[in-house]
């Protein structure tokens, strides 16, 4: 306890100079002048915002952060208006007769009747919503010191995106570590697999492997991605992507209007997939506002015997008591069921490429496969503008992810014959429930001196129960992968042996502080510090597991020109995930610790409607574990040892938005170096499993908006995933019958190209989605777990909507 309050003192301290001046100096003017700050909806400040005196030529726009000033004015009263486009205009009277500064705030809320600009990444000059549940800091993306990217609703329909492979491919260096068999979506950031996907700053999945459980667009508003360490808001990094990043599916919330959408989409095996999308403003001053969203879907597949069919639903509802708070709770469901397969075995060893280009009428499993997932998140939040410059936010988050997993698995070689394999049918249950409290405290604009300050001192806990229980795999027969006919029917009756369940519980809180000093308009500091402690138990352990970490964040970024930030930062994550191991000396393993630098520049142009960013990261995580086996054998002998460093290097480059009001733009490139090094359980020089040095996007947007095309409107995706490892180079047994000393295949590297077209007329519109459109052959894989994937051959879908 004692370490707590220590704790809790040294955070504190960390902006007690924010806190101690917590003011903003009265103007030394002696003619009069009126101060002011704009926010919208969210809270967010709203940067080029028109400030008119009424009946004057008298005005000014908000700058980045909001604010404004007038100058020189008359001791009489005024008429102040502020508008902004998309927002309804609001009027302020102000009296100067009897005082030299009036201190203004407004708060700008939607107009149904106007349309806001929404880019590719989201609407122009806001926070993008929902993206403080992963920063905690009221920043947009280009003033964050991480390498945040978003992907909007505009671009997830547009692209016609149904999973958050689909859209997370947008992002360079992004990439769909595997599918296990097309019933998960296990993303790599950087080299790092399974990152975590959160839902609206929550994580569903609590396996630290991360193969994270399927999402369903027709609930997201956007798609947000931290690339890099996160430690300051995640926490303590115990999964294998922690220091990779984070990827944030962001629901939909109210947006205070009353309208609605509803479409139905079909296409190719025998797709078929209606949706709605309801907004409403239930009381006459607008304080509250409900919005529901629903689809179905089912499908065939391009194989026998494969299917799925899925409900989803949506509900949300905002209330707004007053200009200063905001309550919004929300939850979605999504019921899915889908058939696991494999498309593909390797008929060599495991140093040769070999992969047997299976034919589409031909399916490994039986008709009985099927994963059933359960998936409720559910979310309360409130916010509360205690001053012009001081908020609380609090919020609360929950999620219960349950699996039903009945599946076959052909990885076995028989005789060391690559085309004879042995089917054995497997089933497991998962029930993962989760939950985080979190609680901010925040400081916008407030001014020591000179020095502006930005800043949050935050709290967090979180909560996981797990119970897993597996059942005894089951023998059925060997097949011959190249036989021209596979039965798909199980030979004999199955009846499956339950195991012992294995229950699990960790618990964790942290306590944190960031700061951005802004000293002018060229430089700014960005701090950081957490502080985070976890104890976690399981069935097998004699009691708790205890651990804590520190980790900061540091990062300063150069204004040179008003629209090109140069930044550099520091941050660190720790993984105690194997931190208690013991090694045959008796001594513990110790913490994993993952050090990254990153420089770069994020950049705005044509009126913020494009932005480029560029980042170098180096990032090194040291003291790595792995089980060590008796001499000659692949028995473990129940100790660790110590498995050396790895080190990833890089750049990443994208551009998004518009180049024209009419022409839309997402690119991107991605290089990584990533290499064991000082390790003796893996090949020094060698790159972790499916880590592509080489992986670029780009998708273009047109719509025509003169002469008969006008409506029109047309895209196209190039997506390229370069060459890599199927598994790791070992040079010990690792755990999973991997080969030692030799050097596994490279999986191909494969290009994509998708195409899309709409037409709207009135309130309707119309779409077209060709993807794959050349039908290129590529795989992903979880090779050494017996996954390998075919991405999807050529397809094509056809959407209509109807807005209303």
């Amino acid at each position: 306890m004692k370490q707590i309050y220590s704790t809790l003192l040294l955070l504190v301290l960390l902006i007690f100079p924010s806190l101690l001046f917590a003011t903003e100096p009265e103007s030394v003017d002696r003619v009069p002048a009126i101060r002011g700050v704009v926010y919208d909806e969210t809270d967010t400040p709203l940067a080029s915002a028109t400030v008119q005196i009424e009946g004057t030529t008298i005005g000014t726009t908000t700058n980045s952060e909001g604010r404004f000033i007038l100058r020189n004015l008359a001791r009489k009263v005024y008429k102040i208006n502020v508008s902004f486009v998309g927002y309804v205009t609001q009027t302020r009277t102000v009296d100067l007769t009897s005082r030299s500064v009036a201190q203004l705030s407004f708060t700008l809320l939607p107009d149904d009747n106007l349309l806001s600009t929404v880019e590719v990444f989201g609407e122009r000059y806001k926070q993008p919503k929902k993206l403080d549940a992963i920063t905690r800091m009221p920043l947009r993306p280009s003033e964050q010191i991480q390498s945040i990217s978003v992907i909007s609703e505009k671009s997830i329909t547009e692209q016609g995106a149904l999973t958050v492979t689909d859209v997370a491919r947008n992002v360079p260096g992004v990439t769909l570590f595997g599918s296990y068999g097309g019933v998960r979506e296990s993303m790599s950031i950087r080299g790092y697999r399974g990152v975590p996907i959160l839902k609206n700053g929550v994580r569903i999945d609590s396996d630290f492997r991360t193969g994270s459980a399927l999402s369903e667009m027709q609930g997201v508003e956007s798609i947000q991605v931290i690339k890099g360490s996160a430690a300051v808001t995640q926490g303590i990094g115990n999964d294998l992507g922690s220091a990779g990043g984070v990827i944030n599916v962001v629901t939909k919330t109210p947006k205070f209007t009353n309208e609605g959408e509803v479409s139905l989409r079909a296409g190719s095996w025998g797709l078929f997939r209606p949706t709605f999308d309801v907004q409403s403003v239930l009381d006459k001053n607008q304080t509250i506002a409900f919005r529901m969203n629903g689809a179905f879907e089912r499908s065939d597949n391009y194989r026998p015997v494969i299917h799925s069919n899925r409900v989803y639903i949506n509900p949300s509802l905002e209330w707004r008591p007053d200009d200063k708070t905001s309550v919004t709770i929300e939850m979605d469901y999504l019921n899915d069921n889908r058939t696991p397969y494999t498309s593909s075995v390797n008929l060599s060893k495991d140093t040769e490429e070999n992969l047997y280009d299976m034919p589409h009428n031909k399916f490994l499993g039986f008709k009985n496969d099927n994963v059933n997932n359960k998936t409720l998140t559910y979310a309360a939040r409130i916010t509360r503008q205690l001053t012009d410059n001081i908020s609380v936010r609090a919020a609360y988050f929950g999620s219960s992810y349950k699996v039903d997993n009945t599946s076959t698995s052909v990885k076995t070689v028989v005789n060391k014959e690559y085309n004879m394999r042995r089917r054995t049918i497997s089933r497991s249950l998962r029930d993962d429930r989760n939950s985080t409290f979190q609680l901010d405290f925040i400081g916008r604009d407030i001014f020591t001196g000179p020095v502006k300050h930005t800043f949050q001192l935050g709290f967090d806990y979180k909560n996981t129960d797990l119970s897993i229980t597996n059942y005894t795999p089951v023998n059925i027969d060997t097949i011959n992968v190249l036989a021209p006919s596979i039965s798909n029917v199980l030979p004999v009756a199955v009846k499956f042996v339950p195991e012992t369940p294995v229950e699990s519980n960790s618990s964790s809180y942290g306590i944190m502080a960031q700061e951005v000093m802004t000293f002018n308009k060229y430089i700014k500091a960005i701090l950081g510090l957490r502080y985070s402690y976890i104890s976690s138990q399981d069935g097998t352990s004699a009691g708790p597991t205890t651990g804590d970490a520190w980790n900061p964040m540091l990062g300063i970024m150069l204004t040179p020109i008003k629209n090109i930030n140069l930044f550099g930062s520091y941050t660190t994550t720790t993984s105690l995930l194997h931190a208690a191991r013991r090694m045959e000396n008796g001594d513990e393993i110790g913490p994993s610790k993952t050090r990254q630098f990153e420089v770069g520049i994020k950049s705005d142009w044509l009126n913020n409607r494009l932005r480029f960013n560029l980042t170098y990261f180096d990032i090194l995580t040291k003291n790595l574990s792995y089980s060590t086996y008796h001499p000659g054998t692949t028995q473990p002998t129940g100790y660790f040892d110590k498995a050396g460093s790895l080190k990833r290097k890089g750049i990443e480059t994208e551009l998004s938005g518009s180049i024209l009001e009419n022409l839309q733009v997402m690119m991107g490139y991605a290089y990584l170096d990533a290499k064991y090094e000082n390790s003796p359980a893996f090949k020094n020089g060698s790159a972790p499993m499916n880590t592509p040095k080489h992986t670029a996007n780009g998708w273009i947007q047109y719509r025509f908006d003169k002469g008969v095309l006008k409506r029109l409107s047309a895209g196209i995706g190039v997506y390229f995933v370069g060459k890599r490892p199927v598994n790791d180079f070992a040079i010990k047994p690792d755990g999973h019958g991997s080969m030692t000393n030799e050097k596994p295949f490279d999986m191909p590297g494969y290009t994509t190209i998708n195409a899309q077209l709409a037409y709207s007329i009135h309130k309707f519109t119309a779409r077209v989605y060709l993807n794959n459109l050349f039908d290129a052959l590529g795989y992903n894989s979880y090779y050494r777990g017996g996954y390998i994937n075919q991405i999807d051959p050529r397809n094509f879908s056809a959407v209509i909507s109807y807005h209303f």
